[in-house]
């Protein structure tokens, strides 16, 4: 099986690596897709599906359980999905107040938190996996 490095010490199978970049692209839309112009604040759907009350805090949620579930097919020790959930349940509830939950969702990207843990825990197995193998 062939590897990828995603950085000089950081070795992730090639497939793995195209899930994780679909996640990430998920991620990207529901919480960073647009700059606000003049600024580095970023902001995606779920900043703006949360000025619609109710349902639109509850879609995104739902679209970030999604992530959190093909997190959970990769394996991810329970800590690590625990970390998520907490983040995106933070998200949810903090993110349905209205107006001062959408500016919160400008400020804490839930979405691409989770994927960050994603890779950090998938880079930590490959390298323990590799200097296993290489013991």
């Amino acid at each position: 099986m062939t590897a990828k490095r995603a950085s000089s010490d950081q070795i992730i199978d090639p497939l793995i690596e195209r899930q994780i970049a679909e996640l990430d692209r998920i991620a990207r839309v529901l919480d960073s897709h647009w700059r606000i112009p003049g600024t580095s604040i970023r902001f995606g759907a779920d900043a703006v599906a949360g000025l619609i009350p109710g349902v639109g805090d509850a879609g995104a949620g739902l679209i970030s359980a999604y992530l959190i579930y093909r997190a959970s097919r990769f394996g991810v020790p329970r800590s690590v999905l625990a970390i998520m959930i907490g983040n995106v349940i933070l998200d949810t509830v903090l993110g349905s107040v209205p107006i001062a939950g959408s500016v919160f969702d400008l400020f804490f990207k839930a979405n691409n938190r989770n994927v960050r843990h994603l890779r950090r825990h998938l880079e930590q197995r490959a390298r323990s996996s590799a200097a296993f193998i290489s013991e």
